[in-house]
């Protein structure tokens, strides 16, 4: 797919030109910024670059709903934790009705 790997590649620029206006770098310590920065160092190619994001961005989904898939089984094992969570959520949000 050579139209996401494009896609890519302009949003790697585009986050590269953000961090080289940025005053202060170490408030960027997200992924792709660490990534660009071991670029910046050598230790990286800009092909590895582009290709760790765009696996990042492909295997995030399904390894997210597969982590959120076990997280549910474990709550629903432990009614205590489940319990836990409640109280927690109902503390924080009050009478607030949850939204997604």
């Amino acid at each position: 797919s050579k139209d996401l790997k494009g896609a890519m590649e302009i949003l790697i620029e585009q986050k590269r030109q953000m961090l080289s206006t940025v005053e202060k770098l170490d408030e960027h310590t997200d992924f792709a910024s660490q990534l660009i920065f071991a670029q910046n160092r050598g230790d990286l190619t800009a092909e590895n670059v582009n290709q760790c994001v765009l696996e990042m961005m492909i295997a995030a989904p399904d390894t997210l709903s597969v982590t959120l898939f076990f997280m549910l089984i474990l709550i629903a094992e432990h009614p205590t934790v489940e319990e836990e969570m409640m109280r927690e959520i109902e503390t924080v949000m009050g009478k607030q009705e949850l939204q997604s």
